[in-house]
């Protein structure tokens, strides 16, 4: 005897071959009221782990302006989930959630699994995701901003600007990418990046301390794809320092930045602010006094998060 599906699988929804996502399922509610959107695939491709993104919503009613966070690692590892070790997980989202804002954490492939421009093409798809299943996902497609820590920083400060206007039809094609929903918006309104990498060329001449004990890919080299020789022209096109040009009409950013960085120079930051200047964006460089990379030896990091947010919840109209 044939047993009929249960009443929430309907074939008509289905197609073959499945689209290259996922849409939401439904979230779990916390006891405080809050929603969590766990594991959602936003972008396939044949042979690559699925691309995922976690959703955290304030208590209350929506739809709320979203955050979307991007992890470090080089480009070579991280993690959605988990911030640097310097910043607490319970006091980034805290922070967010606390706003009134919403968190969208998300995945793309590292380096070695593609190279440039692969993780920024898996950004623009996860913020198209977001635009596309806003109204399930309790968030306000017009209300979308980035933040993003060392690669997360270099891949946010490109999702701002990466637009039209920054460059010409033919690499704005080719860096928006069509993976997940193969087409729509991708501008935000405002970027947070934490000593983020902007000016590729300018690192080529600084050594980069690698860890001992181990062997480790040159994580530039690993994220262009391409011999030493070659790497000219990659590096300034994977550069967001390139596209801070007049007429571009970048977003507000916010610069957080250790002056002791001795991954990625204070002076990265630095370019980058003086670019956008030049650009006619509103920008903020705000130094970290004698900290490392990822804010290692600065006793301010819960206030660097809590001016980060603040600026996010400014620019997105959180509350409003």
């Amino acid at each position: 005897m044939t047993q009929s599906p249960p009443a929430e699988f309907d074939t008509a929804d289905m197609t073959w071959p499945p689209p290259p996502y996922q849409q939401p399922v439904p979230p779990v509610t916390g006891a405080d009221g809050t929603r969590r959107f766990d594991g959602v695939t936003y972008a396939t491709t044949p042979g690559y782990r699925p691309r995922l993104l976690d959703v955290q919503l304030p208590a209350g009613e929506g739809p709320f302006p979203a955050v979307v966070w991007i992890h470090g690692g080089g480009w070579l590892d991280g993690d959605r989930r988990y911030p640097p070790p310097t910043v607490p997980a319970a006091l980034l989202h805290g922070a967010v959630l606390g706003a009134g804002l919403a968190l969208v954490s998300i995945d793309y492939r590292h380096s070695l699994e593609a190279p440039f421009p692969a993780q920024l093409h898996d950004v623009k798809a996860a913020i198209r995701y977001v635009r596309r299943f806003a109204p399930t996902l309790g968030i306000d497609p017009a209300r979308i901003g980035v933040w993003g820590e060392s690669a997360g920083g270099h891949l946010a400060a490109l999702a701002g600007l990466v637009r039209p206007g920054s460059t010409d039809a033919d690499t704005l094609a080719a860096l928006e990418g069509s993976h997940g929903v193969g087409s729509g918006d991708t501008g935000v309104l405002a970027v947070v990046d934490w000593y983020g990498v902007h000016d590729l060329p300018a690192l080529a001449a600084h050594p980069l301390p690698m860890p001992t004990g181990a062997e480790f890919p040159n994580p530039y080299d690993a994220l262009l794809g391409v011999p030493a020789a070659e790497q000219a022209e990659p590096a300034r096109v994977a550069s967001p320092v390139t596209y801070a040009v007049p007429g571009a009409n970048p977003p507000p950013f916010l610069l957080v930045h250790g002056t002791a960085d001795g991954l990625v120079p204070y002076s990265q930051s630095e370019i980058l602010a003086e670019a956008l200047k030049d650009a006619g964006g509103e920008v903020t460089l705000k130094p970290v006094a004698d900290a490392d990379h990822i804010f290692l030896g600065s006793p301010d990091v819960p206030a660097i998060v809590a001016e980060s947010v603040a600026f996010l919840a400014r620019h997105l109209g959180a509350g409003a």
